[in-house]
């Protein structure tokens, strides 16, 4: 007769709330793709900057002598002193502008572009931009809003611009209240549709624009949400790959 063999026993259960150990492998990808995330954004900045620098440096720097310049005493290139000086030029010229003489100046000067053929149109319109994305009190694209499109049911982010003006109001609708949205195309906010719509048919939301132009250009991965959790989630996956049990949330504590 064959001997009975023990039964075999099942393999011990994990404990609860312990954490599977993570590989060597599994903690360089961890610590490089945190590296990437830290030092990604640092680095594209830096860059922009840069280069933003040394354009507008390629720009006013030959505008002014090259004995004015430190540069051609020193045996190196300063970076930034054309930014610099485009600063205090730009604003000097606003500090005359702000004046009776500087704006007659002004006035003089835009008399004779008016009179300019194809340069008045060109100057008058670049000026109303300027004047309504820079202006202190203007209303464009200081609302995000959704609107119904492309058909109903679905819902698109929009910019609230300016009111319809008065001619376009009466020929749409007289009375009512038509407003022009600016819908961004995903992932360039830069193009896009612009139309009008009535004010009724348009949801604002308490979202910033820098924040509605994230999420367009990841086309939704990138919500408006705590900058805290992003922290909070780049110190659970340090301590997953340390093995190390994640911190819960604080107890609750009665007070008696």
């Amino acid at each position: 007769m064959a001997p009975t063999l023990p039964p075999t026993l099942p393999p011990p259960e994990p404990e609860a709330g312990a954490r599977p150990r993570v590989s060597a492998r599994g903690r360089l990808r961890t610590y490089f793709l945190t590296g990437i995330i830290v030092s990604g954004p640092l680095a594209i900045t830096i860059y922009l900057t840069w280069w933003f620098i040394s354009l507008i440096d390629g720009w006013v720097k030959p505008l002014v002598p090259a004995s004015y310049l430190p540069d051609h005493y020193l045996p190196f290139s300063i970076p930034g002193l054309g930014l610099l000086i485009a600063f205090v030029a730009v604003t000097l010229l606003g500090f005359l502008t702000a004046n009776l003489v500087g704006r007659s100046v002004v006035e003089f000067g835009e008399v004779l572009l008016a009179r300019t053929p194809v340069i008045s149109g060109l100057y008058k319109g670049l000026r109303q931009i300027f004047e309504t994305l820079f202006s202190a009190n203007g209303t464009s694209f200081r609302t995000v809003g959704l609107v119904e499109f492309p058909v109903k049911g679905t819902w698109s982010v929009v910019f609230l611009s300016a009111p319809a003006a008065p001619d376009v109001q009466n020929a749409l609708a007289p009375g009512g209240d038509h407003v022009g949205v600016f819908l961004p195309c995903a992932p360039n906010p830069t193009t896009g549709f612009f139309f009008y719509l009535p004010r009724a048919d348009i949801v604002e939301i308490a979202m910033s624009v820098d924040d509605a132009a994230k999420l367009v250009m990841s086309a939704g991965v990138i919500q408006p949400d705590d900058p805290g959790a992003k922290v909070q989630a780049m110190a659970a996956s340090l301590r997953a790959a340390h093995g190390a049990p994640a911190a819960g949330p604080a107890p609750h504590r009665e007070e008696v």
